[in-house]
Parts: C-alpha cells; sequence; structure tokens
C-alpha cells in the first residue's frame, strides 16, 4: 500500500525534532552551515536556528534542505515526521498494479541491451529482473543462490557463485565492497550491513602461481573479467537510477549494465545470440 500524503502539518513528535537529523547529513556531506545557507537560498543564521531546535522550519524549507543535501527519499520522509509533517514520498510495492508500467519498461529495457548483460537490483541488491546475457553468465551456479530472490553481491562473491570464474577477483572484490561502503554511509541500512558483512567474510582463495598479473588496467574503467566457456569475457558496468523520483521503492531501484571492454568479448556474445 502506498504512504499517505498530505501537505498539510500534522502534530509535531516528541523529540528534538528534525534539527539534528539536519546536522547529522550536513557534517556527513562536510558542509559548513554557511555552505548549506547559501545552497538553500537562506542565511547561515537560519540553518543554525534549525539545528539546535530554536526555529522550526517550514515543509518546504525541509525539502530543499534535504534536496541540497541529497538525503535518499526513505530518509526525506523521516524528516518530515521529526519537523512535525506528513510524509511525502509513497513506498509502493513493485508488484502493485500502479507500478505496472515501470516494470513493463524495465523489462523493455534490459531485454533490449541483449546480448550484453543487464540487471535490475534493489537497495538491498536483490534482482528484481535480468536479461538473458545475465542468464548466460550465471549458467552452472547452484539453484540455492538462484531462489527464491537472487542477490547480485551473493552470486557475484559467493565461493559457488561467480567468484571462482572472475579473473580478478580481488580487484572486482574490492570495488564491489567499496560499493556498499558508501551505500551503507548513505542510507544507513541495517539489511545493507548484514549483507556487506555476509559477503565481505567470504573466503578469497589464494593467487596461484603463474596467475595472470595485476596489471595497470589498459580500459577506460575497472574491467569484470570473467571465464565462460573457455573464455575470458571483459566488461565494464554502469549504473543507472531514476531522476527525481517521487516514490521510495523507485528511488531505489538501480539498472546496471555491462558493456563489453574489448572487441573478442562483443564478437562472442553476438555469436552466442546467433
Amino acid at each position: 500500500m502506498s504512504v499517505a500524503v498530505s501537505a498539510r502539518p500534522v502534530s509535531p513528535a516528541a523529540g528534538p525534532g528534525a534539527g539534528p537529523l539536519l546536522r547529522a547529513w550536513r557534517e556527513r556531506r562536510r558542509l559548513s552551515q554557511l555552505e548549506l545557507a547559501l545552497r538553500a537560498g537562506s542565511s547561515a543564521r537560519h540553518i543554525s536556528f534549525i539545528e539546535t531546535g530554536r526555529s522550526r522550519p517550514s515543509e518546504e524549507m525541509v525539502l530543499r534542505l534535504a534536496e541540497r543535501l541529497q538525503v535518499p527519499v526513505r530518509e526525506r520522509n523521516a524528516l518530515l515526521l521529526a519537523a512535525g509533517y506528513a510524509p511525502r514520498y509513497a513506498e509502493t510495492p513493485l508488484d502493485d498494479p500502479a507500478l505496472d508500467g515501470l516494470r513493463d519498461g524495465l523489462e523493455r529495457l534490459i531485454r533490449g541491451y541483449e546480448p550484453y548483460p543487464a540487471l535490475v537490483v534493489d537497495a538491498g541488491y536483490t534482482v528484481v529482473a535480468a536479461n538473458r546475457g545475465i542468464e548466460m553468465l550465471l549458467a552452472g551456479v547452484p539453484e540455492k543462490l538462484l531462489s527464491p530472490a537472487p542477490n547480485a553481491m551473493r552470486l557475484t562473491l559467493h565461493p559457488q557463485g561467480l567468484a571462482p570464474r572472475i579473473r580478478n577477483l580481488r580487484q572486482w572484490r574490492g570495488h564491489l565492497l567499496a560499493q556498499m561502503e558508501r551505500e551503507i554511509a548513505l542510507h544507513r541500512s541495517d539489511r545493507l550491513r548484514a549483507l556487506y558483512e555476509e559477503v565481505a567474510a567470504y573466503p578469497v582463495p589464494p593467487e596461484e602461481p603463474g596467475a595472470e598479473p595485476a596489471e595497470p588496467v589498459p580500459y577506460f574503467a575497472l574491467p569484470l573479467r570473467v571465464e565462460h566457456a573457455g573464455r575470458v569475457l571483459s566488461f565494464v558496468s554502469s549504473i543507472s537510477t531514476f531522476n527525481t523520483p517521487m516514490d521510495i521503492t523507485v528511488a531505489e531501484l538501480a539498472i546496471e549494465t555491462f558493456l563489453p571492454a574489448d572487441r573478442a568479448t562483443a564478437d562472442h556474445l553476438r555469436v552466442l545470440a546467433g
């Protein structure tokens, strides 16, 4: 069900209000009160009064500050509630009929990217859609990792997942863990923290003698180099999100596409696609 939305203030919640939360987000973004005030069209004095509770911000000011501080949509609802206002952003289940158009659009998008791999994940890296390029890479992965709700981080880093096939596992693992650390700092998610601790604890095979050296990457981005059908395929990934989302579910979706990093990979995928 969607969260009820109202532009009218509700009774202020007990506690210090939105001030401490806004100060925490400002400090996280490493902005001074003056810098934030300039970005928000306010004054450092007013920002100080809001943070200390001497002034109650309007609903418009809360949203403006949240926008300038790049506060995630889910956390903007928390700021509004702390300031005494109703939540602004709905959280619609992905299987709700209201999102039929979104789901259809995502399916068409990732199918249109074939034969290259593409998938859609939520805030916890649960795979909500994937194309045949992803299915090709996951061939042979145990069913227990693929159902009931496959997780992209587990599929990639689990010793029975893609990890043994990834030729630059240490580099790619470091990239994924750093990405998760940034998301944890941004979203403060217990679920994401638990997932991080799980996948970070997976064993990393020792480098074998004669293994490929950690060469300076001759690509424009760090490639994922993974074995498939006796070949080493190289991809670079790109992540896209929705612009100015008005729904928490939509805000937390990410589309990851894998572009062939060399001609041999592109040619091989075209052959596989017939």
